[in-house]
C-alpha cells in the first residue's frame, strides 16, 4: 500500500459511516434559515483539546488558541509585524547603565579617581569641551543624565557551591566603592566600549572587585579562588546595563468580572511567572528582569539586570487578574476545596479550567474532548467583536471536521497537503495560504541511550528521506529545513547542507559508535539489540505517516523501533512534560524574535519546560545567551548562523519540514468596518506577512448572502 492510500484510504464502514453524517448535519443555508443566530456564531475545529487555559502555564497550540482570545497583553504585533498597544497604550525604553570607580587608572584630564571628577569628564566630554571621535560623541550624546553615588556597605548570602542544600549559604560582606551612573535616552550596548576612549583603555577590565568582598562565613571546606573571584565578580560587576521599559495602561479597561486592570495585575503576572511553585515553562523570558515597580495605578516600570534584546516581545504575554489568583485567593479556595493551602499553588487552581482575562471573549464553558465556548466581551475596549460566541470543537478525525465544514457546522477548515489543489480552486471557499512559521521534527531524548551520542541521532537522521516524505505525505506542500529558526527569516542560515539521505552512511556511523549487525540482520552493542519507541500524538494523520516511514527506514538498518499514537493531553502531559520518551514526533510554532533559550539552552531541561530533549550544549549555551544580549541586527544574525550550525551538527532533532498551510473559509465570512459617519462597509479577510489570516478576527462578520468581490481567492 502507498503512502497515499494510506492517506486517503478509509474502512468502507467509517467512509458510509461519514456519509451518513453528512447527511444528518444540516446544511449552511438550512442552519441559518431555521435559526438565524447562526451567523453570529463562529465554530472552529480542532484535532486536540486544550491543556490548561493559563496562558503563564500552558505551552500548547490548543490551549493557546483560547488564550489568545480571552486574555490580552500590554502589547501585540500590527499587521505590518511592528509592536502596538493594547492594555497599555504606549510605553518608553531607555536605560541607566552603571560602573565603579576604578581607584587604580585615575582617568587622565579627570584630576584625580574620585567619583565626581569622573562625573565631571564625562559632562565636559558630553558638552563638546573634548576631543573625541566621531562614534564616542554620539554615544556620549545618548547621555541624558550624570550622576555619582557614594561607597556602600552591604551583607549578602549566596548558596554553597556543591552542597545540594539550598539552605546552607555563605555570607558575605560587600564595601562597595562609589560609582557612577548614567541615565541614556535609549539603550547602547556598546557604551562602555565609547567610555573607554574617554576614561582610558582598559579602565573597566582592570577592575579588581576582589578587593570590595569579604567571605565572612565559610563552609567546612576550602573555596578555589576562581569561585571566590566569581562571587565577587557577579555581586560587584565593574559595569552593569540595566534597560528600562516603563509602560502605561489605558484607563477604564476591565477583566470579564468588571474588576479594572492596573499596574498590579501586571507586576502580579510577573511574580507569578517567577514564582518556582507554579512551574511557569516562561520563567526564562523574565529571569533577565531585576524587578517590576508599580509608580501609579496605571504605570509599571520594568527594569532589567543585564542587556536582553527580546525585553518587549515578553510583554505581549496574556494579564492575569490578581485579585483571583493571589495567595489569599489561592488559599481561600484550597480551604473550600479541602485541599493544604500550603501544597496548594496556581497549577491545581480551577481558575484553568475557568479562566478570567480581560480580551475580546469571556469563557463560558468547557466539556472536555467535546468543546470549549466563549462568548463576546461587551466591555471589550477595543469594541465588542462582532461574533457572539466562539466555539472550539474537539475533533480528532480530520474527514470528519471536513465533512463539517461542507455542510456548514464548522467555520473554517485547515485543508490536508492532498487537498490543496482541488479546495484552493473552489469558488465556494475563500482560501489562504503560507510556509508555516516553524517546522516539524524528530526529537531525541538526549538523556537516555544511545541518543546521548550525537552520532546515532545523525545516523537516523541520515536514514530518512525528507524528499520523500515531502512528495508523498505532504504532497509537495512543503520546503524542507536545517535547524532551529523560521525559513523565512534571515536567522535561518541557508548555507547549512541538508543531512543528507545516506543509509549506508548511516551504517558507517552507528559502527563507529559501537553498533554492528548480528546474523539476524539487528543492530546490537555489548549485547543489547538497538530498539526504542518512536510516540507522536493520534488525529494527526501527517505524524502518523511520518512515524511510519521513520520506522520502515531504521527497521532496514536493523533497529528495532516501535510506534505509539496517544491522545493529545496524554501525550503533552504524561509524556512530553515529564520528558517519558526515547523519541517523539511534533513541531514548533515559533515567533519573530531570534531567543531560542527556552526550547535550546541546557537550563530548561526540568519536568514543564521547553528543552524536553535534555540537549545541552556550552557552545550553543554562550551563544544563546549573546544572543539575547545583542541588539545589533547584523551580529545577531550572524551569530544565529552560527547556533543554528551548532545544532544542525548536534542533531538533537530530525529536521524535517517548514509545511505550507492553506485554510478555506466560507465566502460570506467577511471583515466589517464602520467610518467616522457610521457607514457599515465590508472587506476581504487579508493575511498578515506571517500567514495570520485570523489578525481582524474581532471584526469578522458573517453574511447571509456571499458578498461581491473581486479576485476573492
Amino acid at each position: 500500500m502507498t503512502i497515499r492510500r494510506i492517506l486517503i484510504v478509509a474502512p468502507l464502514v467509517l467512509i458510509a459511516f461519514l456519509l451518513q453524517s453528512y447527511f444528518w448535519v444540516p446544511s449552511y443555508e438550512e442552519q441559518t434559515r431555521g435559526n438565524p443566530n447562526r451567523l453570529n456564531d463562529y465554530i472552529e475545529g480542532s484535532i486536540g483539546d486544550a491543556h490548561l487555559l493559563n496562558p503563564i502555564l500552558s505551552a500548547d497550540s490548543a490551549s493557546s488558541d483560547i488564550e489568545s482570545l480571552v486574555f490580552e497583553g500590554l502589547i501585540d504585533r500590527d499587521r505590518d509585524l511592528s509592536w502596538r498597544g493594547r492594555v497599555a497604550e504606549s510605553w518608553e525604553i531607555y536605560e541607566v547603565a552603571s560602573f565603579y570607580v576604578n581607584d587604580r587608572m585615575p582617568p587622565a584630564g579627570a584630576g584625580s579617581a574620585s567619583a565626581g571628577d569622573i562625573a565631571s569628564l564625562i559632562k565636559r566630554a558630553r558638552a563638546g569641551e573634548l576631543p573625541l571621535d566621531k562614534e564616542t560623541r554620539a554615544a556620549l550624546k545618548n547621555i541624558k543624565k550624570v550622576e555619582s553615588f557614594p561607597a556602600g556597605k552591604r551583607a549578602e548570602k549566596i548558596p554553597v557551591p556543591g552542597a545540594g542544600d539550598p539552605r546552607q549559604v555563605l555570607e558575605v560582606r560587600l564595601n562597595a566603592p562609589p560609582g557612577i551612573r548614567l541615565t541614556l535616552e535609549e539603550v547602547d550596548q556598546d557604551l562602555f566600549k565609547h567610555l573607554e576612549r574617554l576614561l582610558g583603555e582598559g579602565y573597566f577590565k582592570s577592575f579588581s572587585p576582589g578587593q570590595y568582598v569579604e567571605i565572612t562565613s565559610r563552609p567546612d571546606r576550602d573555596l578555589d579562588d576562581a569561585f571566590v573571584r566569581g562571587v565577587a565578580e557577579h555581586l560587584l560587576p565593574a559595569t552593569e546595563h540595566n534597560p528600562v521599559i516603563v509602560f502605561k495602561l489605558r484607563p477604564g479597561i476591565r477583566f470579564h468580572d468588571g474588576h479594572v486592570v492596573d499596574a498590579e495585575d501586571v507586576k502580579f503576572t510577573y511574580e507569578a511567572i517567577m514564582d518556582p511553585a507554579n512551574l511557569s515553562p516562561r520563567t526564562s523570558d523574565y529571569e533577565p528582569v531585576k524587578y517590576v515597580e508599580v509608580t501609579d495605578p496605571l504605570t509599571v516600570k520594568i527594569v532589567y539586570k543585564r542587556l536582553y534584546s527580546p525585553a518587549l516581545a515578553s510583554w505581549a504575554m496574556g494579564i492575569l487578574p490578581e485579585h483571583l489568583l493571589n495567595r489569599e485567593a489561592l488559599r481561600a479556595e484550597a480551604l473550600k476545596r479541602g485541599r493544604d493551602p500550603e501544597k496548594f499553588t496556581m497549577r491545581d487552581s480551577l481558575f484553568n479550567r475557568n479562566p478570567l482575562g480581560c480580551g475580546p471573549f469571556k469563557f463560558r464553558e468547557w466539556k472536555s474532548d467535546r468543546y470549549i465556548m466563549l462568548v463576546r466581551f461587551e466591555e471589550y475596549w477595543e469594541g465588542p467583536p462582532v461574533y457572539e460566541r466562539f466555539v472550539y470543537r474537539i475533533m480528532p478525525d480530520l474527514l470528519t471536521q471536513e465533512m463539517e465544514f461542507y455542510a456548514g457546522t464548522l467555520d473554517s477548515y485547515n485543508v490536508q497537503p492532498h487537498q490543496v489543489d482541488r479546495l484552493g480552486k473552489d469558488p465556494r471557499f475563500q482560501s489562504f495560504s503560507w510556509l508555516s512559521f516553524g517546522y516539524s521534527y524528530i526529537g531525541y531524548n538526549c538523556r537516555r541511550e544511545p541518543f546521548n551520542d550525537p552520532r546515532v541521532r545523525k545516523a537516523l537522521g541520515m536514514a530518512i528521506d525528507v524528499d520523500k516524505i515531502i512528495h508523498y505525505v505532504l504532497y509537495g506542500q512543503g520546503d524542507q529545513i536545517t535547524g532551529p529558526f523560521p525559513k523565512q527569516t534571515d536567522f535561518y542560515d541557508k548555507e547549512v547542507p541538508h543531512l543528507p539521505y545516506d543509509p549506508e552512511a548511516a551504517l558507517r556511523l552507528l559502527a563507529e559508535a559501537g553498533w554492528r549487525k548480528d546474523d539476524q540482520g539487528r543492530l546490537v552493542k555489548d549485547g543489547k539489540p538497538f530498539q526504542f519507541t518512536l510516540i507522536t500524538n493520534s488525529g494527526n494523520d501527517i505524524r502518523k505517516a511520518v512515524a511510519a516511514i521513520a520506522q520502515d527506514s531504521w527497521r532496514k538498518l536493523g533497529v528495532d523501533v516501535r510506534t505509539d499514537l496517544l491522545e493529545w493531553s496524554v501525550f503533552i502531559q504524561e509524556r512530553v512534560d515529564k520528558a517519558d520518551f526515547d523519541a517523539l514526533i511534533l513541531g514548533w510554532s515559533m515567533g519573530i524574535e531570534p531567543d531560542l533559550f527556552q526550547i535550546w539552552h541546557s537550563s530548561q531541561t526540568d519536568p514543564n519546560e521547553l528543552n524536553f530533549v535534555g540537549y545541552e550544549s556550552e557552545e550553543a549555551d554562550d551563544l544563546i545567551i549573546k544572543i539575547r544580549r545583542e541588539y545589533d541586527h547584523e551580529r545577531q544574525v550572524e551569530m544565529c548562523h552560527r547556533l543554528h550550525g551548532i545544532i544542525a551538527r548536534d542533531q538533537p532533532y530530525t529536521f524535517l519540514y517548514a509545511g505550507k498551510g492553506m485554510a478555506v473559509l466560507d465566502r460570506r465570512i467577511v471583515v466589517a468596518e464602520v467610518d467616522e459617519a457610521g457607514k457599515k462597509t465590508y472587506r476581504k479577510i487579508e493575511p498578515t506577512r506571517t500567514g495570520n489570516f485570523k489578525f481582524d478576527f474581532t471584526r469578522w462578520v458573517k453574511l447571509a448572502e456571499q458578498p461581491v468581490f473581486e479576485a476573492m481567492r
